[in-house]
């Protein structure tokens, strides 16, 4: 039995990748074996093994099973911008059956599939799709990341809302702290509590050198039905 959750944030650069690790690593701990998918990532950087992404590098650290990067990660766009945009600079197509023959492969080999989106929600894969639309055909439910920063409660409020209405279950959410200087941090995350009405699954506090760290500790996976 394979358990598959898609990873979306309230915005780009709120610690999506940080929280995929900290979950992967909570639920290799428990016992189960776990694969990260990366399915679609905009932006790389030159390796021993050529071009790469580093949030798809860091979830194929965390995966338990054998996987080769291109299972990771199967579109891969070279420039650091929105994917629809990289893709059409790039005389590229982001290709749906691609990305399901990717997670299919993913789920038989283990018990769980963290899959990690690009930027938001609604980021772009062409002019007229967003991922958002390959999630809903998947039907995967959604772990949502808050970054903790001013105006993260807006942008909540609308990812949560526009998840929902696209017919997705969110089972969890995270708050990450990305900004350590931000006022009210225990207030906002309360006001998170509050209105989202599902299980925070953990803090994960600002620390350096995050995403070489064992993050396990700050994730509570039970809501996960794990």
């Amino acid at each position: 039995m394979n358990k598959s959750f898609f990873v979306t944030g309230t915005d780009t650069e709120v610690g999506k990748t940080v929280a995929s690790m900290a979950v992967m690593q909570a639920v290799s701990k428990a016992g189960y074996s776990v694969a990260g998918y990366k399915p679609v990532a905009a932006g790389s950087k030159e390796t021993e093994r050529g071009p790469m992404n580093s949030d798809a590098i860091r979830l194929r650290e965390c995966t338990t099973v054998e996987v080769s990067y291109a299972d990771v990660n199967p579109c891969l766009l070279h420039a650091a911008c929105s994917p629809h945009i990289a893709a059409e600079l790039e005389n590229e197509t982001v290709d749906f059956n691609q990305l399901s023959e990717g997670l299919k492969r993913l789920q038989s080999r283990s018990d769980f599939t963290l899959v990690e989106g690009a930027g938001g929600w609604r980021v772009p894969v062409t002019y007229d799709t967003t991922l958002a639309d390959w999630v809903v055909g998947e039907k995967l439910p959604v772990i949502l990341v808050v970054g903790i920063k001013l105006g993260c409660l807006n942008h909540a409020y609308l990812t949560a809302e526009a998840i929902r209405r696209d017919g997705i279950e969110i089972v969890g959410w995270v708050a990450n702290r990305v900004n350590p200087g931000t006022e009210h941090y225990c207030d906002i995350v309360k006001t998170l509590e509050h209105h989202l009405k599902v299980p925070k699954l953990g803090e994960i506090p600002y620390m350096p050198s995050i995403k070489s760290r064992d993050l396990s500790g700050y994730i509570d996976i039970a809501p996960l039905g794990l």
